[in-house]
């Protein structure tokens, strides 16, 4: 054997060797796996490109290592006259030079699968995979809401990181933070929101949604079905006055937030008690307005944090969506998914995904069970007839619960507030409750026309062919719709109160 085996005839070196070998062959078998099969699982990707290239490093750092203790060994017993003190390389030896030629080629194969290990490796944190499915019952919840929203083909990166090397330092500090959080069990159930120092929207949003674009106005149909034998429906066609390109003439609607700085300052976390807002004018001047039931002292708003507006103070859940039982079951009927001849479906379904469970299991069982017993009970026949509709339904009704409701995370649909709009949380109502005033008198108007007009409206209580040009309520509530905020009702019951029967009724109903 040459010397310079003999140096590796270890059990150091030997160990190297192996965990070298086993390691690239274990890199090139999963890498072909993923190109060949198109396997996507996040734990084969943490295998393959982490611990598989660990692991070859690791190999190749031992087997140097036991070389080079061996050699001092040696040295130490007495062939120190024969061996000097630092390894010669005689290329004109044809042995040195076979096993530089082969060390060569090792380290060029070696270099190239870290190379190809370490890119794949980037790709894959930057990945949705790596993001919503490694940490499973952590992320559970958003990479469902992520997968079954208008963004579903967008990375995550790319909103929560966006460009530039100096987020993308920041954002894999802050996931180191989250990974010990998940190895040590000590996150937080449910995930509290909002994210602090989020990247602000116009780095991220505006990428795509540019505010240059013109958008004027967009029709928007709202289907309801009433918690009633017949689930009779309602239909609500409203033209949402999205706005004009905003700092310019035709800067006016809902957008026209976007266009004009806004601050505003905050007394909660969640920012649903906003008691003082500054809006800059044109000229440059600014004109404040102070909530006129609980105002804030000057002191305070001197010291308060304010905020600029953007997007997400609207958009919060641009992406991340839940939605409420009785608007799933709305749009699962209207489209068909779920019978709207089976009696009572609305509310019985809307009632079982309404009851808390202790698992996910346990709820789609449940489901099951209450509407086939209801069926079987209340209408035999028609449990018989439309068994396979029934069957439909006790399907989606299962999705629903699955796409909202997370015992393990002790998350429901209203966990996360979506503060588009004003039906089940206080949305545009924040500032826009006809409260907030200037020093002058000023009011910030809660005047629904702003943001919408009604086109047409279709429900038991409006006759066939009338024209209504404000919104007519289900139930007459007098002038309770000013008074009151929709949310305050609706929240409160869960899913649509008007009608009867469906949840608890509010103290207006």
């Amino acid at each position: 054997m040459h010397k310079t085996f003999r140096y590796a005839w270890n059990m150091v070196s030997i160990a190297g060797m192996i965990i070298a070998i086993v390691a690239t062959g274990l890199i090139i078998a999963f890498l072909s796996m993923e190109i060949i099969m198109g396997i996507d699982h996040p734990y084969l990707g943490l295998l393959t490109f982490f611990l598989f290239p660990a692991m070859l490093v690791t190999g190749l750092l031992i087997i140097p290592a036991g070389m080079w203790h061996t050699r001092n060994k040696l040295r130490a017993a007495g062939a120190g006259a024969v061996i000097p003190p630092l390894p010669r390389l005689d290329l004109n030896d044809k042995h040195q030079l076979k096993l530089t030629v082969f060390f060569s080629i090792a380290t060029v194969v070696f270099v190239l699968l870290i190379t190809i290990a370490t890119i794949k490796g980037f790709e894959f944190t930057e990945s949705t995979t790596f993001c919503g499915e490694l940490c499973h019952v952590v992320m559970k919840p958003e990479h469902t809401a992520w997968s079954n929203s208008p963004h579903a083909k967008v990375k995550c990166v790319e909103c929560h990181v966006g460009p530039g090397a100096e987020w993308y330092v920041k954002a894999k500090i802050s996931g180191l933070r989250q990974v010990w959080a998940v190895l040590t069990h000590s996150f937080p159930s449910p995930i509290e929101t909002p994210i602090e120092n989020l990247r602000p929207a116009r780095d991220t949003c505006e990428h795509c949604h540019w505010p240059e674009k013109f958008y004027s106005g967009r029709q928007k149909i709202f289907y309801h079905y009433a918690p009633n034998e017949q689930n009779t429906p309602r239909e609500v066609n409203l033209l949402i006055k999205i706005g004009g390109t905003p700092k310019s003439p035709h800067a006016m609607g809902i957008h026209w937030h976007i266009g004009t700085e806004v601050n505003y300052i905050a007394r909660d976390k969640k920012r649903f008690d906003i008691p003082y807002i500054a809006v800059k004018e044109k000229d440059g001047s600014i004109t404040e307005y102070m909530d006129s039931e609980k105002p804030l002292t000057k002191d305070e708003v001197a010291k308060g944090k304010k905020r600029i507006m953007d997007c997400t103070d609207c958009h919060n859940r641009p992406t991340h969506i839940y939605h409420s039982p009785g608007q799933e079951m709305d749009e699962s009927i209207v489209s068909g998914k779920v019978d709207s001849n089976l009696p009572f479906i609305k509310k019985v379904g809307v009632e079982l995904l309404e009851k808390p469970y202790k698992s996910t299991e346990e709820g789609v069982k449940a489901i099951e069970t209450g509407i086939k017993d209801y069926y079987a009970k209340n209408y035999p026949k028609i449990a018989q007839e439309k068994a396979a509709g029934i069957a439909d339904a006790v399907r989606h009704i299962q999705g629903m619960y699955k796409r909202n409701y997370f015992p393990e995370m002790k998350i429901t649909w209203s966990t996360y507030p979506n503060h588009i709009g004003h039906f089940y949380t206080p949305g545009c109502f924040r500032c826009h409750d006809g409260k907030h005033k200037t020093a002058s008198g000023k009011i910030i108007s809660k005047d629904c026309n702003l943001c919408h007009t009604v086109i047409s409206q279709k429900q038991e209580n409006i006759p066939a062919g009338t024209q209504v040009k404000d919104f007519v309520h289900p139930v007459d509530i007098g002038d309770e719709m000013m008074k009151t905020n929709c949310s305050e009702c609706h929240l409160a019951a869960g899913h649509d109160v008007p009608g009867g029967g469906e949840g608890k009724q509010s103290k207006h109903h």
